[in-house]
């Protein structure tokens, strides 16, 4: 099949799929310097940054001490603080209620060059909205949060937000949730997120039978990708009247090789926006607010289902998900697997004691 019609097969999906959708059942963490200007007024200068302040999560904080000990900072007592040290022009200190603060002459330095890169993983909310002033647009964020689970939905958020929502977050923790370990974090910070004045969302959770027809008919998780971003990007612009201004841009993880996979699941409200995919999309804080509000809905429904079977379902695709995939059908039967799970993992074979294919035979989805 060539692109041309493969595109149009999808569109075909998508548009059947829509029809019958009841069917399915469908950081900015910082303080930085400020901006000073000078008697020309077209010119803009920034003050060398002195001092940085931003929260870290526990596996941060232990990499920052590690890296501290092993590039000879000295280190020091300081009240209230787990740890202190420096070296040259710059201090750093963690305090135990997960406050960090950076100052001297080098903070600037050690922000750019090790705490940013090394550290947080991303550039966070302050001195790099002076840089770039892109960050502060008003604009969409689509993440996704299951797709590697065996157990439990896929579901996909969005977030819109404009430059009083992202100054609001500020020192609030939102970040990429692959980066927060703990449900209750995830749970504070999503609400956090829906109550924020001016931010506008839309989850779309796709349940495990759902789930498992649409595969069953696309055979492709990027294909039920796409409809699941598409519809979330529709469901927002259905609000464009909550948003001031209207956004500029949606933007996303870039999940498939084909960028068109989700331009072309768009219908007409989605088409009024440049659609922006990248990867590692999640370093934009309204994606990683999204991937906050997609989290907290997956690991709630998962709960949920924890609750409803009376048993523990693990997240991921590991060796206790076998286990609890073995266990749940002992107790159940084979046939209810596709109520809790996700079949077309091979945790689903092994559960059932079936063969699994071979590998080569298994091909990278486009």
């Amino acid at each position: 099949m060539n692109h041309s019609s493969s595109g149009r097969t999808n569109a075909r999906i998508f548009a059947a799929f829509d029809s019958r959708r009841e069917t399915f059942g469908i950081c900015s963490r910082c303080t930085v310097a400020q901006t000073t200007t000078t008697a020309y007024d077209d010119t803009t200068f920034v003050k060398p940054l002195t001092s940085y302040t931003c929260t870290l999560a526990e596996p941060e904080a232990r990499a920052l001490e590690k890296y501290l000990r092993e590039h000879g900072y000295e280190f020091r007592e300081a009240p209230y603080a787990r740890f202190a040290a420096e070296k040259e022009k710059v201090s750093v200190v963690f305090y135990q209620s997960g406050k960090l603060v950076v100052q001297g002459k080098g903070t600037q330095d050690f922000v750019e060059f090790v705490l940013e890169p090394g550290i947080l993983k991303q550039a966070r909310l302050g001195y790099e909205t002076v840089l770039n002033p892109e960050l502060l647009l008003p604009r969409l964020g689509v993440d996704e949060s299951g797709k590697g689970d065996f157990f439990g939905p896929l579901c996909i958020a969005g977030v819109y937000v404009n430059e009083p929502v992202v100054k609001a977050w500020e020192n609030s923790g939102i970040r990429d949730s692959k980066n927060i370990s703990s449900d209750k974090k995830i749970g504070d910070l999503a609400r956090l997120i829906r109550e924020t004045p001016g931010c506008v969302t839309s989850v779309v959770p796709i349940g495990n039978e759902a789930y498992n027809r649409l595969y069953g008919r696309m055979k492709s998780v990027n294909a039920i990708l796409a409809w699941g971003h598409a519809r979330t990007i529709e469901n927002l612009m259905g609000q464009k009247h909550r948003m001031n201004p209207a956004p500029v841009r949606a933007i996303s993880d870039q999940f498939a090789a084909n960028k068109a996979t989700v331009a072309n699941a768009l219908m007409s409200l989605g088409r009024d926006i440049e659609l922006v995919q990248r990867h590692k999309a999640e370093a934009d804080l309204a994606v990683a607010a999204a991937s906050i509000l997609a989290r907290h809905e997956f690991v709630s429904r998962l709960a949920a289902l924890e609750k409803q079977f009376g048993m523990k379902f693990p997240k991921g695709a590991s060796g206790a998900v076998d286990e609890a995939a073995r266990e749940f059908v002992t107790r159940h039967g084979a046939e209810t697997l596709s109520m809790i799970a996700k079949t077309h993992f091979r945790n689903a074979l092994r559960a059932q004691g079936l063969p699994e294919p071979p590998r080569t035979e298994w091909k990278r989805e486009r």
